[in-house]
């Protein structure tokens, strides 16, 4: 097979690559359905992002370890620029402040932040002495290159993006090796100051979002509806669906955001609890041969790169998941891969483009051992 193949093609990650083309065909089925029937318009804008950031992807996977170091900490300064931007002339929508038109294409600076903070403190620790590691430098600037951003979207109001970008960090830091009572004293301390932060740091809106998470029937059609109809949709599929394009609760429109937000509702109330065993199980494989990337990587800096680009997706995944069967706050996280709009796509196809990178680098490097970098939290 290796004399009919091309070799470009033979090396491309397939284990990955097939569960991914099925997860967005099955993702624009789903949003054909979402739209009464219809490829337009959002399976075919679907179709068409995923095409265009998969060419993205490769060409990322095609760069250098040295080019990727000498970018990273430019292209941190130049999304927390643009963040700065969107504070000054972004265009607001929907009650927030969070896109730039830049006239060619409406770009979501935020986005972009998530995969960008994970290749910043990963070049970071993969640079930091090994006697430093539990030292104040390990976490004084790696955490104010987090807060930074962190604070720029709050102000947006945008607590998910803003909580996946603080997520991907923190879990740099942790595979870093930092010592785990930072992590345990910083998780108490949140613990306590989250009263303070959900009567003084939260809008009103955000507040009710949370407690609408506890006690969604207290108001079914007002804060409590979206979660509410969730619920009624995905319970409503069983084990086998009412069938492709029989959607009730999507069609009738008593679903909010059936084509993004609560992509995985529609998707259960067509298909049952088959369809979402099927999506669990491809984002599995996906996940897993990232952390095998990780694993696999020669280098520290590879692994948390790899490391914390699997973060990425998982938060992406796990907040969704968990937000349209309501056990988290609805807080405007798409379900990769599936959802309809570009910048979830973009930041995803972002990291499935990084771990084809960190991939390519291991398979360039066969043999070569540890030696020179000391182990993090992925060790081989």
């Amino acid at each position: 097979m290796a004399s009919v193949i091309p070799d470009p093609i033979a090396r491309q990650p397939w284990a990955m690559l097939i569960p991914l083309f099925l997860l967005v065909g099955f993702g624009a089925a789903v949003l054909y359905s979402a739209a009464g029937g219809s490829m337009d318009p959002f399976a075919s804008s679907h179709l068409l992002r995923f095409g265009v950031f998969l060419v993205m992807a490769l060409v990322i996977a095609a760069f250098p370890r040295e080019l990727v170091r000498f970018l990273t900490y430019p292209a941190y300064l130049v999304v927390l620029a643009l963040l700065v931007a969107v504070e000054i002339i972004g265009q607001v929508g929907g009650g927030s402040q969070r896109w730039l038109d830049l006239g060619f294409m409406v770009l979501q600076p935020s986005e972009l932040m998530k995969p960008v903070i994970v290749v910043t403190l990963a070049h970071f620790y993969s640079s930091l002495p090994v006697g430093l590691i539990t030292g104040w430098r390990a976490v004084l600037l790696p955490g104010a290159m987090i807060a930074a951003p962190v604070a720029f979207v709050l102000l947006q109001p945008d607590l998910g993006t803003s909580l996946a970008i603080a997520f991907g960090g923190a879990v740099v830091m942790l595979l870093a090796g930092l010592p785990l009572r930072w992590f345990i004293g910083g998780a108490v301390a949140a613990a306590a100051a989250a009263p303070v932060a959900f009567f003084f740091g939260l809008k009103e809106y955000q507040q009710r979002r949370v407690l609408t998470m506890f006690d969604p029937e207290a108001d079914p059609l007002g804060a409590g509806y979206h979660i509410t109809q969730s619920k009624i949709a995905i319970g409503s599929g069983g084990l086998f669906g009412k069938g492709f394009n029989e959607g009730s609760q999507s069609h009738l429109q008593y679903l909010p955001e059936p084509h993004t937000d609560f992509v995985f509702a529609t998707m259960a109330e067509e298909w049952g609890l088959l369809g979402g065993l099927f999506v669990i199980a491809i984002f599995g494989v996906i996940l897993r041969w990232g952390l095998e990337v990780a694993r696999a990587s020669r280098d520290r800096f590879a692994q948390l790169l790899a490391g914390g680009m699997v973060a990425t997706v998982f938060f992406y995944v796990a907040v969704n998941l968990l937000m349209v069967m309501g056990f988290a706050p609805v807080v405007g996280i798409p379900l990769p891969f599936m959802s309809h709009g570009g910048s979830s796509m973009l930041t995803n196809m972002i990291c499935i483009g990084a771990l084809m990178m960190v991939d390519r680098w291991n398979k360039r490097a066969p043999g070569r051992g540890l030696s020179g970098s000391h182990s993090g939290g992925l060790t081989t």
